[in-house]
């Protein structure tokens, strides 16, 4: 009779230790399944990641170099919606573009409106006289339709201390500014640039500071940045490390990158080289290169 009191008491309790450890498993020790995965073959080498701002539930990516001028609205998901088309400078790239690294969404020259910002900004051996960024502005029917095709208004950038590698660029919408944050080194830089320009406009970028991450290269080199929607959250994310910045309202961005971050929850993936807000920034998603990469998502702190 006891024997079986006891067994009834146990096998309950037992049971609740196997549901803690599993749930401690999942959330503390933060060894986290994937959301999902990109589903396309075309999506082989994912180097950048953001939300529409036009089309719920829709976030844009692209591939870096040896890819087309081209880029991809997903749902969260990983499926694929649309491709879109845009014309790169074909007359010095075969295929229009050399290395797209990142992805934004900010503003533009009309207010009303929405524009996506693809960063060719790679330059591994940091040999390229300028990088460019194309602007174009965003579309109800991207998500929708198959096939799209975008009109680029380019702009063409220069280092004003030599040519960089650079991975990571966004968008402050506040003080429209483009950011780029370079990728190598034991510091990185960070440079911004107006976002009032004209086609094929060539701008010197400015210089607005360094930056230190602990950890080894090349685990330590940034791959990726993103601002929040409403300009008030940072992101910048390296192979290993996702950090983030609560923006005071009375600061830039670039002075807020010199405060120290916080370490962010994060599953390191194979090659890990983006990240995106969700709209209303109470989240964030990453992806890496890699066919059918998962995609991973985590909550901002305080949510």
């Amino acid at each position: 009779m006891f024997k079986s009191k006891a067994l009834k008491i146990f096998v309950p309790v037992l049971a609740l230790c196997f549901i803690a450890a599993f749930a401690k498993h999942r959330l503390v020790d933060n060894k986290r399944l994937p959301e999902s995965h990109l589903y396309s073959k075309d999506m082989d080498e994912t180097s950048g990641l953001v939300a529409s701002a036009i089309n719920p539930d829709i976030y844009y990516a692209h591939n870096d170099s040896g890819d087309t001028s081209r880029f991809f609205a997903i749902t969260i998901d990983g499926k694929l919606q649309t491709t879109i088309y845009y014309t790169g400078d074909k007359k010095l790239r075969r295929l229009g573009v050399k290395d797209c690294e990142d992805i934004a969404i900010g503003p533009g020259p009309i207010k009303s409106k929405s524009y996506v910002y693809i960063g060719d900004i790679g330059d591994n051996y940091a040999t390229r006289k300028f990088i460019t960024v194309y602007r174009m502005e965003e579309r109800k029917t991207w998500g929708k339709d198959i096939i799209a095709h975008a009109e680029p208004v380019p702009l063409h950038l220069k280092y004003p201390d030599g040519a960089k590698d650079a991975e990571a660029m966004t968008i402050d919408p506040i003080e429209k500014l483009l950011y780029i944050i370079t990728k190598r080194g034991d510091s990185v830089g960070v440079y911004t640039s107006p976002l009032k320009y004209k086609a094929n406009d060539t701008v010197s970028l400015t210089f607005r500071g360094k930056l230190f991450f602990n950890g080894l290269k090349p685990f330590k080199w940034i791959t990726a940045a993103d601002v929040s929607a409403d300009g008030k959250q940072i992101l910048v994310r390296n192979y290993e490390k996702v950090y983030y910045w609560q923006r005071d309202a009375t600061e830039s961005i670039w002075q807020t990158l010199k405060k120290a971050p916080l370490e962010l929850p994060y599953k390191q993936e194979k090659q890990g080289e983006a990240i995106a807000f969700t709209p209303d920034g109470k989240g964030y998603y990453t992806t890496s290169e890699g066919l059918y990469a998962p995609i991973y998502y985590y909550k901002t702190p305080g949510n």
